[in-house]
């Protein structure tokens, strides 16, 4: 049919969407529900209709990011020491803070603006797909494609892309908390509403921002982006700001700290230079510079930046983050619990085992999803076997999945759409079904689904009642076998039963994935009652059951291993039988000849402090229901363990959204799912899950770096300039000169640093305690080496220098170079705690490399360069001298090496250890 425009919502043309009916509010749109929007009508209706999108905020400008950076205490006190310069005389001092401030806030509004658009790449890396109806073909697209028309395709777990009039609805479901408050899953239905209804009994309506917990549905998108209903408050939404990370606030409060030493610093300075008779406005000037000198303003920026990096460096290796505080908290994790589907496995199912409810078994060959194979064993089956033909319709109509052919453009093999379980069960029917005139092409056709029972984690089962060609009426159901095998009768039953039971735990114990098949012929009472379990029960006749093998991938073990070196615990949560998954485990390595696993069933049986006692033990919580997982996350919680785990169904969410980082599949995951992670895996694969904790510990290592070359540079002049006080030297520094030390060896270098590259020994470390703190034992050692050190030889040499009665102007521009050239050094000495500082390339940190060499040539300017020259107070030095002080400057990197060979020696296992 030929598509007319769009009505667009904004306008008021006829009564609202929930009044009119299916078929009304798909005429309005123009739009036939078995074909969807052609291509050529999406482009139309997008340019008609714009994006699909919430209005934002708009970024800051440049002019707005430079002005901000002149908010800050630290700015109005350098202001207060401009002005105090004026006032004393001192003009040039004053250009040079005007100076220092200037170069401050350029630096500062480039790096946050680099964080900002860093920020902003990675949000789009984790935007909302949705399943829409196009070109007579299921597309994925993401959510801000859709137009008004678009026939949206829904199921549990998925969220909901724009405001839509449901148009199909089979037991449908969804969560309106986040826009009307109501605190349960609200049912819905096809039906109109009556005009006044209110936007929560609009049961014919799903709107965006909400998601689908059960069932399944077909709709019509009616609004769009802030036509919707969430359109409507969309100022909220642009006034919302990120939350700071724990790590940010920890630092703030760290910082406050810092300045309150910084404020007492000052007094005492200037109560020392007071008593030593100096002139109060050199005192006082000095007093300011050093305060300012000592607290780090420059860190909030280098942490976004190092978060931000991580982030970044997470999604090239196919982790995406959706909320800052997962990189830091990556690096404590202790417990990862992983699925196995699809995670720990290929997601590649394939039925190798076939058993009947009369006995007979086979193999199954064939591998994939290409359709070619056949049954293997004796007793081959003859055409038109009906029990087998049973069994491959059940597999077949109890069914979503479906498989697509090869054809002549991106799709070059066999693609299953759909679940990877359910395609396995349509290339089983169509390998088999041929050799037994079953016509598979049709089945679906001739055997039309009437009503069905969706997959549910709680009853691990599924059921379809279908109408035959003949116009009776069966119900066929696939499930976990223990599950199904209570629904069976029969004379024969008790016998058959145990048969099928001891086949399903020989199959599992082989690694199979075992699902059981069964059937009702539906008399007059059952054809007219409600499709669910309870009424199913006792009248299931068993037809047999099928293994389906999921191979590991071939990277997991190796992650595996990586995890156990790492002090991580790999822990498999699967909703597959436990022997299926304990011979995986002990495939891969997460479970030795000592571990154990439990079902869901033994789980609920014990209390707090037994599962608590068990936990070191179990490697594998196998058949667990979705509230079970959250169970097992507060249990290892309440042990101490950080905790990782992985989810991808809506009733995954609560879990995830407890642990301490959820992570979601990029693939298989519900948008529900992504929602409620921190993480989403976009291959599923969970060696990508172990590269993102070994790069989450990567930016904790780099932040670390960062505040010990900060802190280590601000004890050097703080020791330098309270012990000349105290000795009854000299000033060794001008106001303007300490300053500059910031520009050069900060500004420059800090936010730089976090930009290193891995060591390559990350995942050999222990995890980083969730509480410890920002400087511990080890690096308050380094800290007070590495200040101390270059205090104490430049304290040296201005000492030796003043001694020699040398013009002071010349002996603090000796101590000015020497302080930045040690500081230099000191970066070099802080990419790593044990590596030698000469064996780190400085090119495999360009960005470093190149905030040095933007330092070397500052500083020459401020020494050679007369008009900077006397703003600093500065005089060239000889080459002889400048060779003198490189040489005493190093003395830092030196020591530093020094206690680096002896960490190394000491970690060196002994003879015959391993």
């Amino acid at each position: 049919m030929k598509q007319a425009p769009a009505t667009s919502p904004a306008e008021p043309a006829g009564p609202p969407w929930h009044v009119l009916t299916a078929a009304e509010a798909l005429r309005r749109q123009t739009v036939d529900a078995t074909t969807g929007l052609s291509t050529e009508e999406v482009r139309r209706r997008q340019s008609l209709h714009g994006p699909n999108a919430l209005p934002e905020a708009a970024p800051p400008s440049a002019l707005r990011r430079l002005l901000r950076q002149f908010v800050s205490p630290l700015i109005a006190i350098l202001g207060v020491a401009a002005l105090l310069a004026i006032v004393l005389g001192h003009a040039g001092d004053a250009v040079v803070i005007a100076l220092v401030v200037l170069v401050n806030a350029l630096i500062g509004a480039y790096q946050e603006g680099r964080a900002d658009r860093s920020m902003a790449a990675l949000r789009q890396l984790a935007s909302l797909q949705v399943r829409v109806w196009r070109d007579g073909a299921e597309q994925a697209i993401a959510a801000h494609e859709l137009v008004p028309g678009d026939i949206l395709l829904l199921a549990a777990g998925d969220a909901v892309g724009a405001d839509a009039r449901l148009i199909e609805a089979a037991l449908l479901q969804a969560a309106e908390a986040a826009l009307t408050g109501e605190s349960v899953p609200v049912a819905k239905t096809v039906d109109a509403q009556h005009e006044a209804c209110g936007l929560a009994d609009r049961h014919g309506m799903v709107h965006s921002g909400t998601h689908i917990t059960a069932g399944r549905a077909r709709a019509v998108v009616v609004a769009i982006g802030p036509d919707t209903e969430v359109g409507q408050i969309a100022d909220l939404t642009t006034r919302a700001v990120d939350p700071h990370t724990p790590l940010e606030l920890r630092l703030d409060r760290f910082g406050r700290g810092l300045v309150i030493a910084a404020l007492l610093l000052f007094a005492l300075v200037l109560a020392l230079g007071l008593l030593r008779g100096l002139p109060l406005s050199e005192v006082l000037m000095v007093a300011i510079s050093q305060m300012v000198s000592m607290v780090p303003e420059g860190l909030p920026v280098a942490i976004t930046i190092a978060l931000a990096v991580g982030m970044q460096r997470m999604a090239a290796q196919g982790a995406i983050v959706r909320r800052l505080s997962a990189v830091e908290t990556l690096g404590s994790t202790t417990v990862i619990c992983s699925d196995k589907t699809g995670t720990l496995t290929r997601n590649e199912m394939t039925v190798t085992r076939l058993w009947l409810a009369d006995g007979r078994q086979w193999g199954v060959d064939g591998t994939g999803y290409v359709p070619t194979g056949a049954l293997l064993g004796e007793r081959l089956p003859e055409p038109g076997d009906p029990l087998l033909s049973d069994l491959l319709r059940a597999a077949l109509l109890c069914n979503d999945a479906d498989l697509l052919a090869p054809d002549d453009g991106e799709r070059s093999a066999w693609t299953a759409l759909g679940d990877p379980t359910e395609a396995a069960l349509v290339v089983l029917a169509r390998k088999i079904g041929p050799a037994l005139a079953l016509p598979t092409d049709t089945l679906r056709r001739d055997w039309p689904r009437q009503a069905e029972l969706p997959f549910d984690a709680d009853t691990q089962l599924m059921a379809t009642r279908h109408v035959a060609p003949d116009g009776h009426l069966v119900v066929y159901l696939k499930g976990a076998p223990e599950r199904l095998l209570r629904l069976c009768h029969g004379p024969a039953s008790m016998e058959t039963l145990a048969a099928a039971r001891e086949q399903a735990e020989a199959m599992a114990q082989g690694a199979l994935r075992v699902l059981a098949f069964g059937a009702v012929e539906l008399d007059p009472a059952l054809a007219v009652a409600a499709l669910d379990v309870d009424t199913l029960a006792g009248h299931v006749r068993l037809l047999g059951l099928a293994g389906q093998i999921d191979p590991p991938r071939d990277e997991v073990r190796t992650a595996v291993a990586a995890c156990r070196a790492a002090g991580i615990r790999p822990v498999m949560v699967t909703g597959d039988h436990k022997l299926t998954g304990l011979a995986i485990a002990r495939q891969l390595g997460i479970a030795g000849p000592d571990d154990r696993a439990i079902d869901g069933v033994e789980l609920e049986r014990l209390g707090e402090a037994e599962l608590r006692a068990v936990l070191p033990h179990v490697a594998v919580f196998a058949r667990v229901q979705p509230a079970q997982k959250l169970r097992i996350v507060e249990a290892f919680q309440a042990r101490g363990d950080v905790v990782a785990m992985t989810g991808d169904g809506v009733n995954d969410a609560p879990a995830l959204a407890r642990a301490d980082v959820g992570v979601a599949m990029g693939r298989s995951g519900t948008e529900v799912a992504k929602g409620a992670a921190r993480i989403v895996l976009v291959d599923d694969d969970f060696a990508t899950l172990v590269r993102a904790v070994e790069q989450g510990r990567l930016t904790w290592a780099n932040l670390r770096k960062v505040l010990l070359y900060l802190f280590a540079t601000s004890l050097d002049e703080v020791v330098v300039l309270m012990a000349a006080l105290l000795a009854g030297l000299p000033l060794p520094l001008q106001a303007v000169q300490i300053l500059w030390v910031n520009i050069v060896t900060e500004a420059t270098l800090t936010v730089n640093l976090v930009m290193d590259p891995a060591e390559g020994d990350e995942m050999r470390r222990p995890p980083t305690a969730s509480n410890a703190a920002l400087i511990d034992r080890e690096m308050l050692g380094r800290l007070l080496l590495m200040g101390l050190t270059s205090a104490a030889v430049t304290l040296a040499w201005f000492t030796w220098r003043v001694g020699l009665d040398l013009p002071l102007a010349q002996v603090r521009t000796e101590v000015f170079t020497l302080t930045v050239l040690a500081q230099w050094f000191n970066v070099l000495n802080c990419r790593s705690a044990t590596r030698s500082a000469l064996k780190v390339s400085l090119l495999s940190n360009r960005w470093l490399l190149g905030g040095l060499l933007l330092s070397v040539v500052l500083q020459a300017g401020v020494l050679f360069w007369p008009p900077l020259a006397g703003l600093f107070h500065a005089v060239p030095l000889s080459g002889e001298t400048l060779l003198a002080i490189l040489a005493v400057a190093s003395s830092v990197l030196w020591v530093e090496e020094v206690r680096k060979w002896a960490v190394r020696r000491r970690n060196v296992p002994a003879p015959g250890v391993q």
